[in-house]
């Protein structure tokens, strides 16, 4: 992946910008008794009116703009008519394209705001080892760092690491070179470069990090039942550390 240029960066931070003010609507107002189509619906008037364009519908054929996945949807779940029940635990995962850059989030919430003690670990550790990720990326940072960074959070906090999704570079298109896993070896893997644009989201479970796909063929679910949660941000690479995009 190639550092982006200064023209594209300045679209990239208003589509975070875009990005960012759309999820925190969704956390402020989703609640007991709203649907997931709902919250879409809700996403796309945001979206339009602030600008921006989504960036996830039609990609590899996603039928919708968002994806809302709940408790045992790990990712990639189309969003349906059935209500949400207090305590859910439901990850909304969004992408905003703005003079064709684009930029990827996620946020995970429990639903009422009150997580039992099992949800609360799973939401404060999937955020801690975000931040955790972020807080090593800068220029001359391996991959491997990022991965090995978010590893030792999630393994202190006693969860499954999915294996099959990473982070990854973002901008012109939604998923681009490097991929980056959510564990790893420090030291190994491709070096940052100022100017580079790159997604981080450690993705979880309460059990096993064993998934399977759903009949639809987007929902991915977890094997034993247990919850599941996502926290991602886009980030700009800097000489001396990094610049979240996705945030106000």
């Amino acid at each position: 992946m190639t550092p982006k240029t200064n023209q594209e960066i300045g679209a990239m931070r208003k589509s975070g910008f875009i990005l960012a003010s759309v999820l925190e609507k969704i956390r402020r107002e989703v609640m007991v008794g709203m649907t997931p189509k709902e919250v879409s619906v809700l996403a796309a008037a945001e979206t339009a009116r602030l600008g921006g364009k989504p960036a996830f519908k039609g990609f590899e054929g996603y039928p919708d703009i968002i994806c809302i996945s709940n408790n045992n949807e790990v990712q990639h779940s189309i969003p349906n008519e059935i209500a949400f029940k207090n305590g859910d635990i439901v990850n909304f995962d969004y992408g905003i394209s703005y003079e064709g850059m684009i930029t990827d989030a996620g946020i995970t919430v429990c639903i009422g705001g009150s997580p039992d003690k099992a949800a609360a670990r799973l939401l404060k550790g999937t955020e801690e080892a975000l931040y955790a990720g972020i807080d090593v990326v800068r220029e001359g940072t391996r991959i491997g760092d990022i991965s090995a960074a978010i590893e030792r959070v999630l393994h202190a906090y006693d969860l499954g690491i999915v294996r099959e999704l990473v982070g990854h570079g973002v901008g012109h298109e939604l998923h681009e070179a490097p991929e980056i896993p959510n564990y790893g070896r420090a030291g190994t893997g491709p070096v940052l470069k100022a100017g580079m644009t790159i997604a981080i989201e450690p993705i979880t479970t309460l059990g096993s990090h064993k998934i399977f796909s759903a009949h639809d063929g987007w929902a991915l679910l977890t094997v034993d039942g247990s919850r599941s949660a996502q926290f991602e941000h886009t980030l700009l690479v800097t000489k001396d550390g990094c610049e979240i995009l996705t945030q106000l």
